[in-house]
């Protein structure tokens, strides 16, 4: 298990982090886009972007819950030796990491406050489907529209309803990501 939990960071932390926050911003600014994600490899059952994204944002200051089949202990062990981010439940972090079905209910989250919208959750729907493309974006950084495959269009769409509140999301797959903030609009594909 020690090997495990020192492996799988990044060997050149200063460039590879630089690298990963950079198809992060790039994700969360052009919403819709697929985004090459590389440098970890996290245990099972984390995907490798999934891996990235919590060595590029998480540290000591950053609560994270682990939701379903990502609690594991060797996940535990690596995102506490890679990090230091401390565990906690769904209504006190700031990042969750899971599938889609794991991090449900949504209302688990922390929206923000409306002095505080930033104080909400950003969740990490790891193991996303990239299959064709179920909903239509509209709004911030999308110059006429773009396409993702969403697990649900609901509860995105109602999210999207409580802007400035709501969540944020990153989905990972592989080493690929795309990310969805509550600023987006999104329609069913026509």
């Amino acid at each position: 298990m020690q090997n495990q939990t020192l492996a799988g960071g990044f060997t050149d932390p200063a460039t590879q982090s630089a690298k990963a926050f950079r198809s992060v911003m790039d994700a969360m600014a052009r919403p819709g886009t697929w985004q090459a994600i590389t440098g970890a490899e996290p245990p099972a059952p984390l995907s490798r972007a999934a891996g990235c994204v919590l060595l590029t944002l998480c540290d000591a200051d950053t609560p994270v819950y682990l939701a379903g089949e990502a609690d594991t202990p060797d996940i535990r062990a690596w995102l506490a030796f890679h990090t230091g981010a401390p565990l906690t439940g769904p209504s006190h972090c700031m990042f969750a990491i899971g599938t889609w079905a794991a991090l449900l209910p949504l209302s688990a989250y922390p929206i923000g406050t409306p002095d505080y919208p930033d104080r909400s959750a950003t969740l990490i729907v790891d193991k996303a489907d990239l299959s064709a493309p179920t909903a239509t974006l509209t709004g911030p950084g999308i110059k006429s529209t773009a396409s993702l495959p969403l697990p649900a269009l609901a509860p995105f769409q109602d999210n999207h309803a409580l802007f400035p509140l709501g969540l944020d999301f990153i989905l990972t797959c592989d080493d690929q990501l795309a990310a969805l903030p509550r600023s987006t609009e999104i329609q069913p594909c026509t």
